[in-house]
């Protein structure tokens, strides 16, 4: 059997590299290339198929995870292959349900290996990060761990606002808006709103411009 494979990438050099090393080979083809989520959606719209995907995770300005949902609809497997080696970036596409997660640094017989694998109904992911998941340290990301209304919060306090300011804001009272800010603290283990400003940042949740957030009590 051949694994049928699509390239999703936004670097030409990069996937010519790909393609030549999987055209070599006579257990897997490959089925389309592509530079931008965009294109992918059409194509299987069109009722293009494929196994599996080898999906970077930035293209351009597009996230390639949101991009997982829809191969998962259409019964392709995913593996991210990113130069992002962040545990948190990890944590995410896992999350996502991504299939295996490689490197760009990867050895071109890992990646080969790897793509034949997730077909088999096996996981690809790096030793340290499935070390990290063993020993519990991969829990659920700090985001998921907020309410929808703890979020809003968040990004309010990111761009300096007080807890009055904040609750005229969402109809809420000062006294309710710091019980939520009690428990955003909590949760997140930190202990003051700058920290939660930088956290919003790294979250995306604020935008640098908007991160005015002073040391003030919560």
């Amino acid at each position: 059997m051949t694994v049928s494979v699509i390239l999703v990438d936004d670097h030409p050099l990069f996937r010519k590299g790909l393609l030549h090393l999987l055209e070599n080979r006579t257990d897997v083809s490959v089925a389309a290339q592509f530079a931008n989520l965009g294109s992918v959606r059409q194509w299987l719209e069109q009722g293009g198929r494929a196994d599996v995907a080898l999906l970077d995770r930035t293209l351009g300005e597009e996230n390639g995870l949101d991009l997982v949902p829809v191969l998962q609809r259409h019964r392709v497997k995913t593996i991210m292959l990113t130069m992002a080696e962040e545990d948190h970036e990890v944590r995410d596409a896992m999350e996502k349900g991504v299939d295996g997660y490689l490197l760009k640094s990867s050895e071109p017989d890992q990646i080969i290996q790897s793509v034949i694998a997730v077909t088999q109904g096996n996981s690809v992911f790096p030793a340290h990060v499935l070390q990290k998941i063993a020993r519990g340290e991969l829990g659920p990301s700090a985001v998921s761990k907020l309410s929808p209304r703890e979020l809003e919060i968040v990004s309010y306090v990111a761009r300096g606002l007080s807890n009055r300011g904040i609750g005229e804001i969402l109809g809420l009272s000062e006294n309710t808006v710091r019980n939520h800010l009690r428990s955003i603290l909590e949760k997140l283990g930190f202990d003051n709103r700058v920290q939660v400003a930088t956290f919003a940042l790294e979250q995306g949740l604020a935008k640098p411009g908007d991160v005015v957030a002073k040391d003030q009590q919560p």
